[in-house]
């Protein structure tokens, strides 16, 4: 009996901390709801000028670069498929719908060496500024050959910083 009572106090502390996780992690999709929704590849994309499988790492509020956007399954890191057109950018997540950005939304291109839980050495993620609705979000990726990605996407904004 004298293990009994800690081991439920230990599991209760864990399910309560467990469930203000979800709790929190709810509230934070309800805020970000007025972002409204992530535009789908249009039919006419295109062929694509720049194609590439990469590490997504995050997106978040270019002002807040710790408030981690979680709309459209954008909160998790990912294996995805960047492509490039004319028209903008294709984000294809591994589990997830595609998301376009459109050439338009763009707002910069550049290199970060840290965003939201990673730090990376030598300017080694790669992101993309672009704006849904009146918001600034920034997209962090990692490439096996960031000179490419920065030169492809570059191709569709200028480079800034973050």
């Amino acid at each position: 009996m004298d293990r009994v009572l800690p081991a439920i106090g230990i599991l209760v502390v864990v399910a309560v901390v467990f469930t203000l996780m979800v709790l929190s992690w709810r509230a934070r999709r309800r805020r970000q709801s007025d972002l409204g929704d992530l535009a789908s590849p249009p039919v006419d994309f295109g062929v694509p000028e720049f194609t590439d499988d990469l590490l997504y790492v995050a997106t978040t509020r270019a002002d807040a670069p710790l408030d981690r956007i979680t709309i459209a399954g954008l909160g998790f890191r990912a294996r995805a498929v960047v492509s490039t057109a004319r028209s903008g950018i294709v984000l294809d997540l591994a589990g997830r719908g595609p998301v376009f950005i459109p050439k338009a939304a763009i707002r910069g291109v550049g290199r970060a060496t840290w965003t939201i839980d990673r730090v990376v050495d030598g300017d080694g993620l790669i992101f993309v500024r672009w704006m849904l609705g009146t918001t600034e979000l920034d997209s962090y990726l990692r490439s096996t050959d960031p000179d490419r990605l920065v030169t492809a996407l570059t191709t569709l904004a200028p480079e800034t910083t973050p």
